[in-house]
């Protein structure tokens, strides 16, 4: 029996049980051979024994360990046939994450704001258009599948999982149940996924950061499902400004061609509302408020959880609920009444993007075809509460203790302790001066750099967002600073020029500084072809540390990246239009 102490193929030694899912536990560990803390998922021996799951899941965890992108959680080692007390184990050693699921956080705070909302959509389409180009879908967006790191950046966890479960519609042997608030129409009806499926789940998660809760609710998952194949989302509050009401919207179409056609373009929508929304008011955008609720909500519980502690079994995030064996309804339990929606506002249509994965071709008539799975539907539902019964009617193991602050959480395949997410005990990593903006900068690697002083709000701002069935003309200058791209407190300490062979001014490479946290952010915005989607990337680099990178075809900059760096050297850079800058190790503290 696996316990703490228990060294796994003599390399990992195992901590602390954090959860146990679906598909196994999850354990905090040390690499001992790299001296790394990582997380050890060890499959349940039911999955072992099973020849063609194992061959699905090697081969995920294959196409996963290849995938570099700051904003998805590396897989590092795929271990078989370690053996303990006579058993076979097979295991997924994963990247160590420090950050809070973003269902905790929309727990925390009741709602989302605007920008907060737009900035983890915007992270999240990027992480998912990576894995779309390799032919990954990830099938379970939700919000305790995405981590939120203390800077601000997001990672996406259990990447693959439900597709070497083959997760692909309710009838699944390995259905994710608590999935039902994000699952898509086509995949709920047993139809092909693609990359649309996931940037539907995408837009669940955007309308629950902005109301605290997903976009269908219900009972029992026949109600939940129902409402995906036939129902429009409630309206948003009337607060949430039109241009990200209309993101979302599209994001949740019925039909995957009617959806953003790649993750890509999605992200590109999210940017394309914050300009739309900066650029048509001087007004900052409205806090979020309290919201009607359409029948009193539960009593809160009368012992707080810490920050970043798992909750205790039986309760449920309205982020992102699960069902167990012990919370499933019975079969002739009602389920409540829609909740009322707030007042719809005016229609728009948004701008058009380019493609990057194709969405999945429409299959036609849709409301029809709906209507003719959901006899389908109501009889597999009624199978699965059986079946889940039967697999996770025994007693699992324990959780063992609240946790402190500051974890790391890797998420599970759904079916897990409720809130769906995997925590694991990180210390809060001091902050540090690195680049601090009270030094010179370094002058050393690159032209005109800047001394350190923020630059003046450039032009551009106050134009009219585009109306209906317009295109929005390329600003004479990028509507945004360096500051307001990496977040409030940053401050810039250093910057290059990327001159085209023309003597072109193509973009301004930043390297922005945080005093209050200790974080280090670089942006490159674009100074030609701006408001048109070229190739622009930029990257951060702690000594000792991975590099992150962000690179696309963006309208106006790539970034931010953010990292903390406690006392090392960093390195920082960009390109644009074939030019590039790489400074050398500096900002050294």
């Amino acid at each position: 029996m696996l316990s703490p102490g228990v060294v796994l193929n003599d390399r990992y030694l195992l901590g602390n049980r954090v959860a146990t899912g679906g598909m196994g536990d999850v354990w905090s560990a040390t690499d001992t051979l790299l001296k790394r803390r990582v997380a050890v998922k060890v499959l349940l021996p039911a999955l072992v024994s099973d020849t063609e799951f194992i061959t699905r899941f090697r081969t995920e965890a294959r196409l996963m360990a290849a995938l570099r992108h700051p904003g998805i959680v590396g897989v590092y080692d795929y271990g078989e046939d370690a053996v303990v007390d006579g058993r076979r184990v097979d295991y997924l050693v994963m990247e160590f994450i420090d950050g809070m699921s973003l269902a905790k956080r929309i727990k925390a705070v009741g709602r989302l704001g605007v920008a907060e909302t737009l900035s983890v959509l915007t992270q999240a389409a990027q992480a998912l258009h990576v894995a779309h180009q390799a032919s990954i879908v990830h099938r379970d967006v939700k919000p305790s599948n995405l981590l939120v790191q203390p800077d601000g950046s997001v990672v996406l966890v259990d990447f693959g999982v439900a597709r070497s479960a083959n997760v692909t519609s309710i009838t699944a042997s390995n259905i994710v149940l608590g999935s039902a608030h994000y699952m898509a129409p086509e995949q709920i009806a047993g139809r092909p996924v693609s990359a649309a499926t996931d940037v539907y789940a995408l837009g669940g998660v955007a309308y629950c950061c902005l109301t605290g809760r997903p976009p269908f609710t219900g009972g029992n998952p026949l109600h939940i499902v129902t409402q995906h194949l036939q129902e429009a989302p409630p309206a948003l509050p009337p607060d949430v400004p039109a241009p990200v009401a209309m993101l979302v919207n599209r994001a949740l179409a019925k039909e995957p061609a009617d959806r953003y056609p790649s993750a890509a373009a999605f992200a590109e929508a999210a940017r394309a509302a914050e300009y739309a929304i900066s650029s048509s008011s001087t007004v900052p955008l409205p806090s979020p408020g309290p919201l009607p609720v359409s029948s009193p909500p539960p009593p809160p519980s009368t012992t707080p959880l810490p920050a970043g502690a798992l909750p205790s079994p039986g309760t449920q995030s309205p982020a992102d609920a699960q069902w167990s064996a012990g919370t499933l309804p019975s079969a002739g339990a009602r389920s409540p009444g829609g909740s009322p929606g707030w007042r719809a506002g005016p229609g728009h249509t948004g701008p058009t993007l380019p493609a990057a994965v194709p969405a999945g071709p429409s299959t036609g008539g849709g409301r029809r075809r709906r209507v003719a799975v959901l006899a389908g539907v109501a009889a597999t539902v009624v199978a699965v509460v059986g079946l889940v019964a039967l697999l996770v009617g025994r007693p699992g193991p324990e959780q063992t203790g609240a946790e402190p602050q500051n974890r790391a959480r890797i998420a599970t395949s759904s079916g897990e302790a409720p809130g769906g997410e995997v925590e694991e005990t990180e210390p809060a990593a001091q902050a540090s001066a690195s680049a601090g903006p009270n030094r010179p900068a370094s002058t050393a690697g690159g032209p005109g750099r800047s001394p350190g002083a923020q630059p003046a709000e450039p032009g551009g701002g106050g134009k009219p967002a585009p109306g209906p069935g317009t295109t929005r003309p390329a600003p004479e200058k990028n509507p945004h600073t360096p500051g307001k791209v990496c977040g409030g407190g940053y401050q810039v300490v250093d910057s290059a020029t990327l001159t085209g062979p023309n003597g072109a001014q193509l973009a301004r490479v930043y390297l922005l500084y945080n005093n209050s946290n200790g974080n280090n952010c670089t942006v490159a915005l674009k100074t030609s072809s701006v408001g048109v989607a070229s190739q622009v990337s930029a990257y951060l680099e702690v000594q000792g540390a991975s590099r992150r990178t962000d690179s696309g075809a963006y309208e106006y900059y790539a970034g931010p990246v953010r990292a903390k760096a406690a006392g090392v050297c960093v390195r920082w850079g960009g390109s644009a239009g074939g030019v590039s800058y790489n400074s050398s190790f500096e900002h050294c503290g």
